[in-house]
């Protein structure tokens, strides 16, 4: 089974090309911007390299957050067009998922919020939570940061999930807590024609 697992939802642009088990592709690019330009001439590559294209993909994994707000549009979006275009199953993975993957329990996965926050996920929980950084209290939890992971890994470990996943709903985007952005206050000018 061929995967591909991509990720934009933090300052880098990260793929991986697994053939059942086998590593055939991994990349990870930083960057704060141009993610969207980047994102398919990188996967076009790597599939290129290993002898593939598009249509021997069997799956694609894409992280879904939570993390940068256009980041993460990017690559659900890419991963629902690609999805729909190959008549394959995208599977939609989470920065928890990420952050603790392989982890034993009991653990704690955490993501990086904006203000020296981090979104909390205890291991037997279903909702995150978001607490300044200075509370998290000791714990006998074993803890797993998204943030302490290679760009290269995050998009290794969102391949190996969505590999084995037996989720059949499309990725949506997760977001914890609304965008910074906020419409106008004053109504949009009529334009006359």
């Amino acid at each position: 089974m061929l995967t591909l697992g991509f990720d934009t939802s933090a300052a880098h642009v990260a793929a991986a090309l697994l053939s059942g088990d086998e590593v055939l592709s991994v990349r990870g690019d930083l960057m704060a911007k141009g993610q969207a330009e980047h994102l398919m001439p990188m996967m076009e590559e790597m599939l290129a390299g290993a002898g593939k294209s598009w249509q021997h993909l069997d799956r694609i994994g894409v992280g879904v957050g939570p993390g940068n707000f256009t980041g993460i549009r990017i690559a659900v979006s890419a991963a629902r067009g690609l999805a729909l275009s190959l008549n394959i199953p995208a599977i939609g993975v989470s920065g928890f998922e990420v952050a603790a993957f392989s982890a034993t329990m009991p653990f704690r996965a955490l993501v990086n919020a904006p203000r020296d926050q981090v979104y909390c996920l205890e291991s037997g929980q279903e909702t995150s939570v978001l607490m300044p950084r200075v509370d998290l209290a000791e714990t006998t939890s074993e803890t797993f940061e998204f943030s302490t992971l290679s760009a290269e890994d995050i998009a290794l470990r969102i391949a190996r999930i969505a590999a084995v996943s037996e989720k059949t709903e499309r990725p949506a985007p997760l977001y914890i807590r609304a965008a910074d952005a906020a419409p106008p206050k004053d109504p949009l000018p009529r334009i006359i024609g």
